[in-house]
């Protein structure tokens, strides 16, 4: 902690080169303004759409990405989190000039909010991991898994959890022979289908096709989108189910909700920009606690636990399941990490407020910092004399 003050110092990440940017811009106000000003000094570190990295007080402001130019605003200055141990923070000015210096900001733990590619897919865990830091959410290996559809379906198969029956294939296969990867589609799963890119969120790229046509047309466009495209049999009269969860080894499930509009699948502006701001988006619609049997909403929550175990899952996620109750059919359909969803509804639910949920993501991030120092990483053996000793021919790699 910062010896200078009782706050805790918190770098708040977000934007980044992804195709979710702007979703992560209002996401991290959202994490500010709910991080309680007695406890917190909010130090905000945006990542343009071209990865420049950028911080300043303006960035505080949502009018200030209404600019063309935000690295042209008054205060705004070039920074980097370096990877090197000794600053443990944040370098301003990092190619510091005659007529500058750089200055080094010292960071006690840093929240990601940042959506999709070079962010949430554990790319910016592994800096942080690098650079020591405390960092709010899951570790590299987890959001990787949870990013990719694919692999976190496989993952989730092996531990006996069901998953939509599903395929996929490269984007180099659809742009070669577009023809077998439709009849594969036709074969294995017939259709409805639902197209997604791998790894994106948001429902950028991601549509429903109702026959071979329209199958031919969504990969197209989701092909612009990842190099892996999956593609999902439609699950006909289900019904959305969320569970959020939070903690560590002891993972608290949430109040389920049910979306009231899944059926009538929600494009990115159906999502996002229905209404003016977040309180109006459409997927706010939604019935809480979700109508279904307290057998059901149990065995809901007990696999949401699983499963978050099952990826070493810790801090927050959101997991979305389709249910048909009266077939007894529960689908565990994805993991969202943080920040795909803070959730801050669902918590509201059980008593606590986002500033709430805010305060106990950064103490679990320290926790769970703490318990990596308990780790030994810096072992010595005798190799290099032995080497410099005998040369290096004959050593055994």
């Amino acid at each position: 902690m910062n010896n200078t003050s009782s706050k805790r110092t918190v770098g708040v990440v977000f934007g980044s080169r992804s195709v979710e940017h702007d979703v992560s811009i209002v996401t991290a106000h959202q994490v500010m303004q709910a991080m309680r000003p007695e406890k917190y000094d909010v130090i905000p570190i945006y990542i343009t759409r071209d990865g420049a990295w950028l911080t300043g007080a303006a960035l505080r402001e949502l009018s200030t990405f209404q600019t063309n130019n935000v690295a042209e605003l008054m205060g705004v200055k070039k920074a980097l989190i370096s990877s090197d141990t000794t600053h443990h923070g944040l370098i301003i000015n990092p190619t510091s000039g005659l007529f500058s210096r750089s200055q080094l900001q010292h960071l006690d733990v840093v929240f990601p909010a940042l959506h999709g590619s070079h962010g949430e897919d554990g790319t910016l865990q592994g800096l942080l991991e690098l650079a020591d830091l405390p960092y709010v959410g899951a570790g590299v290996m987890t959001s990787a898994i949870v990013r990719d559809k694919i692999m976190l379906k496989a993952l989730l198969s092996h531990y006996g959890m069901p998953v939509v029956k599903h395929t996929w294939f490269y984007r180099r296969d659809w742009v070669n022979k577009p023809d077998a990867v439709l009849e594969q589609i036709a074969s294995e799963l017939g259709y409805p289908v639902f197209v997604k890119p791998a790894s994106l969120g948001s429902s950028i790229g991601v549509a429903r096709a109702e026959n071979a046509d329209e199958a031919r047309n969504f990969i197209h466009i989701a092909a612009n989108f990842d190099r892996r495209i999956l593609v999902e049999a439609a699950v006909e009269d289900a019904i959305e189910i969320n569970c959020a969860l939070m903690g560590h080894y002891d993972i608290r499930a949430s109040v389920l909700e049910q979306p009231i509009t899944w059926q009538e699948f929600l494009t990115y502006e159906e999502k996002y920009m229905r209404s003016e701001g977040a309180a109006g988006m459409k997927g706010a619609e939604r019935k809480i606690p979700a109508p279904i049997s307290d057998e059901l909403t149990q065995r809901i929550r007990q696999m949401a636990v699983d499963a978050f175990k099952a990826v070493d899952g810790h801090g927050t996620a959101r997991v979305d399941f389709l249910v048909r109750e009266e077939a007894g059919e529960v689908f565990l359909n994805e993991i969202n990490t943080l920040p795909g969803s803070m959730a801050f509804y669902l918590w509201q639910e059980e008593g606590m407020s986002p500033s709430d949920v805010v305060d106990e993501l950064i103490k679990l991030a320290i926790d769970v910092h703490a318990e990596k120092r308990e780790t030994l990483y810096n072992y010595k053996t005798g190799l290099i004399a032995h080497a410099a000793a005998r040369g290096l021919k004959g050593i055994k790699k």
